[in-house]
Formats: C-alpha cells, sequence, structure tokens
C-alpha cells in the first residue's frame, strides 16, 4: 500500500470534484493512523500549490455520530485558504454531493498544545468566535465510506464561509445558541451548540490532544471549525439557505452552478 499514491489519488478527485470508489475497497486492512496520514499528504499537495493551511475542521463531534460510527472520539481535518469562500455563493457544479451544516469558528491567538487543556486554557486563547457555515462534500460514491475512508478524505472538507461579525468569546454561552436553518424558506433543521461535545470549547481541547498524538499544535491565527450544530443539508444549484442563529445574526449562502 503505498500512501503517497493513494494521497495523490485523492488530491486529484477533490480538484476536479470527481467521485471515487472507497480506499477500503482496495486496502481494507488501511488504518486509522494511516488515513490520518494520507490526509496530510494530500493537503502537503495542497501547500506545494501555494494555498496554505489556515486552520482545522472536527467532525463526529456528535455523540450520536460517534456511536453510529463505533468510535468514542471525534475526527479531525485540515483547512486551507482556497477553501473559504468569499462571498456567500456555493457554486456547486464544481463540486459532487455538497452538503451545508451550520458551525461556530473559533480564531486562535497563542499556540495550544497537548491532551491536558482546560476550557479556560482555550478561552484564553480564543480571540473571537464567528458563526461559519461549512460546506462537506466527501469525493466517495454515494456519500458512504469507513472511519478511515473519511479521514483520509480530509473528514470530507471542501468548503466554508464566516460571518462578517465577531463576537467575544466570553459574551455568549455558546453551549445554548438555537440554530436553525431554512432551505429556500422552509425550516429543515434545528439544533443548539450543546450538540458539539455538550459545549464547542470542549472541541477545541479535543482537538489540540488529538493533534498532539502528532507532534502538532493549533497555531496562532489558525481557525477551528468545532463541528456541526445541526445534520447537514443537501443543497442543488437554486436553493438559498439561510440560518439563523437566535440572537445573533443569520447567515445566507445561495447556491449557483
Amino acid at each position: 500500500m503505498d500512501l503517497h499514491q493513494i494521497a495523490a489519488k485523492m488530491d486529484e478527485h477533490q480538484q476536479l470534484g470527481k467521485e471515487m470508489t472507497k480506499i477500503t475497497n482496495d486496502y481494507p486492512e488501511l488504518s486509522v493512523e494511516e488515513a490520518y496520514e494520507i490526509q496530510k499528504l494530500s493537503i502537503d499537495r495542497y501547500l506545494d500549490r501555494n494555498d496554505p493551511m489556515v486552520g482545522w475542521k472536527m467532525g463526529l463531534t456528535s455523540k450520536a455520530k460517534q456511536v453510529s460510527m463505533n468510535v468514542d472520539e471525534p475526527i479531525y481535518g485540515r483547512l486551507t485558504d482556497s477553501m473559504e469562500l468569499r462571498d456567500p455563493v456555493l457554486h456547486v457544479g464544481e463540486l459532487i454531493h455538497p452538503k451545508v451544516e451550520p458551525e461556530f469558528a473559533f480564531v486562535i491567538n497563542k499556540e495550544l498544545q497537548g491532551a491536558d487543556l482546560r476550557p479556560r486554557d482555550v478561552w484564553e486563547a480564543t480571540e473571537g468566535v464567528y458563526l461559519a457555515l461549512e460546506v462537506i462534500d466527501s469525493r466517495y460514491e454515494n456519500f458512504k465510506f469507513t472511519l478511515p475512508d473519511v479521514i483520509a478524505d480530509n473528514a470530507s472538507s471542501t468548503k466554508f464561509i464566516l460571518g462578517t461579525q465577531v463576537y467575544a468569546p466570553s459574551q455568549t454561552a455558546w453551549n445554548k445558541v438555537k440554530t436553525t436553518m431554512l432551505k429556500n424558506g422552509e425550516e429543515v433543521q434545528s439544533g443548539y451548540g450543546s450538540a458539539v461535545l455538550d459545549h464547542p470549547v470542549h472541541s477545541v481541547r479535543e482537538l489540540a490532544k488529538m493533534i498532539s498524538r502528532e507532534n502538532l499544535s493549533i497555531k496562532p491565527g489558525m481557525i477551528v471549525l468545532v463541528g456541526a450544530v445541526t445534520e447537514a443539508v443537501s443543497v442543488e444549484a437554486g436553493d438559498t439557505l439561510e440560518v439563523i442563529y437566535e440572537g445573533l445574526d443569520t447567515l445566507t449562502l445561495e447556491m449557483k452552478e
């Protein structure tokens, strides 16, 4: 099993928006550790194209999703500059089967590292919190995969957008923020920040713990998408999503071909 070769194939499909069969169809023995190495190698190819890494994303931060995947911790992926949308428009023709989910984005201004961080360590290192939308788009056929497959696919990372307003971390009870998603004016999902590991701050702590196994850290200036507040919603050209963060703001995303 050549991890560099698999990473090159994964990168090609990510860039072309072209679906592929699961890696585990050919390599059923693929481990989680090998999958994270494939992820890293594929993102190294982004860096080689002068597309710098700007942060991290967390996945499987819902306890129910962890149970469904038979895991006891989340997964993480890497974010690069080209993944951030500058305008609230998503060109779905470049993607395979895109889905959108509401998130919070923590902006870190002090290095976070290690397995023993406390919530206050995260708060002290958080410059601000943005409302965010993440677009996920598994490269695998029918959006079906095993745990190593999705990790190798950079946790289905595709695009994300941040709101224009930054919020002081201490001024909002982020676990109590209600989020409602409207698709073409009709409510399709709702949930609370507590869906993210009971409180979004725990997601940042968990990320620092997990990447510390590879002697990595959350660097100053990086963004952390902490995980979905609701289930993801499928979108196609012509759709409009409005996401209401109760008491805070509303984010809108328009889908075009």
